[in-house]
C-alpha cells in the first residue's frame, strides 16, 4: 500500500471511529434528509419557507421534504408511525399523546408561531365588527380537539358567548375543507389564515373582520415535534433545523415585506407579491412568530387553560414533560449573538 492510500485509509478509519456514519457523510458534503409534516400551508409559516429559499438549510447540510398534513392530527398520525421525522402542528395533538400514556411520546423542540394565525371572514362588511355581532350565527372554526377551534371557543367565551347557546360552532367540515365549504354556502362566518383570506377579500366573496390571535393573546400555536427515538439519533439534524429556522425568522423580521415576497412566490402557485407582501405585513402587526422557539411556561400553561375550557383535556401536564427547549435557546444564543 503506498503513502496516499495509508492517507486516505487512515483518515476513512479515524472518521468512522470517531462520528456515527451519518456524520462522516454530511462532512463529506451529503445532505440529510427530514421529512416534515406541515398542518396546513400558509404565510403564517413563513419563516420556514424562507429557511430553504435562503439557503439556511442548506448551509446545515439538510434538505427538507415537506408534506401537507392538513390537521393536527394527521400530522401526528405521520410522526408516530415513521412516515414524518418532524411534525409541524399545535402541541396539543402531542399533549393528548403523553396523556394517553404513550412509551414515545413526542417532544415540542420549537415553537415558531405565538398566537392564532387565522382571520375571521364575514359575508358581509362589518367595519365596526364586535363580537357579539356573532350571536344567532353559525361559524366554520376548525376540528373540534384542535387549537384553532378551541382558541376560537376561548375567545368567544371571553366575550360571554357560548356554542350551543349563543351561536353555532361547526365542527363537521376538515380544516383543509373550511374554506370551500364556506363559498358553498355553509356558515356565516369562516376562520382562514393567510393568503388564503387576504385573497377571499380581495376577489370580493368575503369581508376580514377580525384577527383571532389579536383577541386570544400569545398561546404556543404551532411547533416542531419529533419522537424521542429519533431525537436520540439525529439531535444534531434537529438542531440545524431549528437553527435554520431562527435565522429565517431573524430575517423576515428585518426585511421589508416587498423585499420577502419573490422568495415565497414559489411555495405558494398562483399568489401573487403583493398578496403575499400584504400577509406577512399582517402576521407582523399581529407579532406572530417567536424570536427565540422556545417554548414558555406561562404560555404553555395558557394553552392548557384553553384545551381546559373546551373540554378536551383530562388532565394538566407540566412543561418539561413534553417540551425540550434545549435546541431552541442554544441556537438562539449561536445566531443572536454572531
Amino acid at each position: 500500500m503506498n503513502t496516499i492510500k495509508k492517507i486516505i485509509y487512515g483518515t476513512l478509519l479515524l472518521c468512522f471511529s470517531l462520528l456515527p456514519f451519518s456524520a462522516c457523510q454530511r462532512e463529506n458534503g451529503e445532505k440529510k434528509t427530514v421529512r416534515v409534516n406541515e398542518v396546513t400551508h400558509s404565510i403564517f409559516y413563513a419563516p420556514m419557507y424562507l429557511a430553504e429559499a435562503l439557503g439556511y438549510l442548506e448551509a446545515e447540510k439538510i434538505e427538507m421534504e415537506l408534506t401537507n398534513g392538513g390537521g393536527a392530527d394527521n400530522v401526528m398520525a405521520s410522526v408516530l408511525s415513521g412516515d414524518a421525522d418532524i411534525g409541524f402542528c399545535g402541541p396539543e395533538a402531542a399533549l393528548y399523546v403523553l396523556i394517553g400514556g404513550s412509551t414515545d411520546v413526542p417532544t415540542v423542540i420549537g415553537q415558531l408561531t405565538k398566537r392564532d394565525g387565522s382571520f375571521l371572514v364575514s359575508r358581509t362588511p362589518e367595519p365596526n365588527f364586535q363580537w357579539e355581532n356573532l350571536k344567532g350565527k353559525e361559524i366554520l372554526a376548525g376540528r373540534k380537539g384542535g387549537v384553532p377551534a378551541m382558541t376560537f371557543e376561548y375567545v368567544l367565551n371571553q366575550h360571554g358567548l357560548q356554542d350551543g347557546a349563543d351561536l353555532t360552532l361547526n365542527y363537521d367540515v376538515a380544516f383543509n375543507l373550511m374554506v370551500s365549504a364556506f363559498e358553498g354556502g355553509t356558515a356565516d362566518y369562516c376562520t382562514m389564515f393567510d393568503p388564503v383570506a387576504y385573497e377571499y377579500e380581495a376577489s370580493g366573496k368575503g369581508y376580514v373582520v377580525a384577527s383571532v390571535g389579536e383577541a386570544s393573546g400569545e398561546v404556543p400555536y404551532t411547533c416542531y415535534i419529533a419522537k424521542n427515538s429519533w431525537l436520540k439519533k439525529n439531535g444534531e439534524t434537529a438542531e440545524g433545523f431549528l437553527r435554520a429556522i431562527t435565522k429565517a425568522v431573524k430575517y423576515i423580521q428585518e426585511t421589508p415585506s416587498a423585499t420577502v415576497a419573490p422568495y415565497l412566490l414559489p411555495y405558494f402557485e398562483g399568489v401573487t407579491e403583493n398578496a403575499i407582501a400584504a400577509s406577512i405585513d399582517r402576521y407582523r402587526a399581529i407579532d406572530a412568530w417567536r424570536t427565540e422557539l422556545s417554548m414558555t411556561e406561562d404560555s404553555f400553561n395558557r394553552l392548557q387553560d384553553i384545551i381546559e375550557n373546551a373540554g378536551e383535556l383530562s388532565r394538566r401536564a407540566t412543561l418539561n414533560e413534553l417540551v425540550d427547549n434545549t435546541y431552541a435557546k442554544a441556537v438562539y444564543r449561536e445566531v443572536y449573538t454572531n
